[in-house]
């Protein structure tokens, strides 16, 4: 699959813009292990032109993490053209625009997926921005925004119209949150459309190898893109990529998984500092799967998640190690 000149070879799974989970660290780890590319956290258009300095770190890319995508959002034509100007000189691979995220402080003011009930303005902006930059555009949306309005059908060739070069759709209306369960099906039939011809990446409810190689065949999708299930589980992506190939895959064994969930939490801490870097990494010692189903846990899970030094949450991994993986 090629989105403008950017190779990323065949059946590709991406990982998915996430507010406080896709950091540069997070970002390389996952391409280490096999994402062929990977999105930032989406980044606020109106921010980004007040040059308010967590914003405009988030623009930070390493080259080894290439390629990837710099996803902006906002409700206004006007700040959403200066701030892809400002991506632009950052170099990302790819600029994406949000208008998917369900989220009430973002959709409930008319960005990410509130645009949904502006189509015109939705549009509108996506022409602007695409006219406004010289790297490739992309659009991240869902199917529409209640039950009552499915328009991705219709709304993904307008896009393409637009001039983006690539279309990703969360099978999912934003009324719907992440509630229930993902439906691919008009993905599949937006990608049956002959008139639509820039790749179509599907996202919603992809937690395993097999859903992956299965909604490839089912949907005839171009790319999968993986979002939670990757928090707390960057080695997804070795899985996904080794079935894909191969036919099968061998779990890493749970003192591998262990040293990436170290790591996350060092070069957190190294990115910003031992208090907010641990904040930030409990997300994803929340969400591991490493430590799902372990027996007469909970109070060490507590204990994990409520420490806040470095020293003191590396003695609790190694206690976990020990007592309950055996590793």
């Amino acid at each position: 699959m090629k989105i403008a000149d950017i190779d990323l070879g065949a059946r590709p799974v991406m990982l998915a813009p996430m507010e406080d989970v896709t950091d540069p660290s997070f970002r390389l780890l996952c391409r280490e292990n096999g994402a062929a590319s990977v999105y930032t956290e989406f980044v606020s258009a109106e921010a980004l032109v007040r040059d308010i300095a967590s914003t405009t770190r988030k623009l930070f890319i390493n080259d080894a993490e290439r390629p990837v995508a710099i996803q902006i959002y906002g409700r206004e034509p006007e700040a959403m053209v200066q701030a892809a100007r400002i991506v632009e000189q950052a170099r990302p691979d790819l600029l994406d625009i949000n208008f998917g995220c369900p989220v009430k402080k973002v959709a409930g003011k008319g960005a990410g997926s509130g645009m949904l009930r502006d189509i015109p303005k939705l549009l509108s902006i996506t022409r602007a921005v695409v006219e406004a930059v010289s790297i490739p555009v992309t659009v991240k949306t869902r199917l529409g925004w209640d039950c009552e309005h499915k328009i991705i059908t219709t709304l993904g060739p307008q896009l393409q119209d637009c001039g983006i070069k690539a279309l990703t759709v969360h099978g999912r209306t934003r009324s719907q949150m992440y509630t229930g369960s993902a439906d691919w099906t008009l993905i599949g039939r937006l990608k049956e459309d002959e008139g639509f011809t820039i790749p179509l990446i599907g996202n919603g409810d992809i937690t395993t190898p097999e859903q992956t190689l299965d909604a490839f065949s089912r949907y005839g999708v171009d790319g999968i893109m993986v979002g939670r299930a990757a928090i707390g589980a960057p080695w997804i992506f070795r899985d996904i990529r080794s079935y894909l190939d191969t036919g099968s895959y061998t779990p890493l064994g749970a003192a591998e998984k262990m040293a990436m969930l170290r790591r996350i939490i060092t070069e957190s801490v190294e990115r910003i500092d031992e208090y907010r870097g641990i904040l930030h990494i409990r997300r994803h010692l929340a969400a591991s799967p490493l430590f799902k189903g372990i027996p007469d846990f909970r109070q060490t899970r507590i204990r994990m998640l409520r420490a806040d030094t470095v020293a003191e949450l590396m003695l609790i991994l190694d206690e976990i190690a020990d007592k309950f993986l055996k590793i």
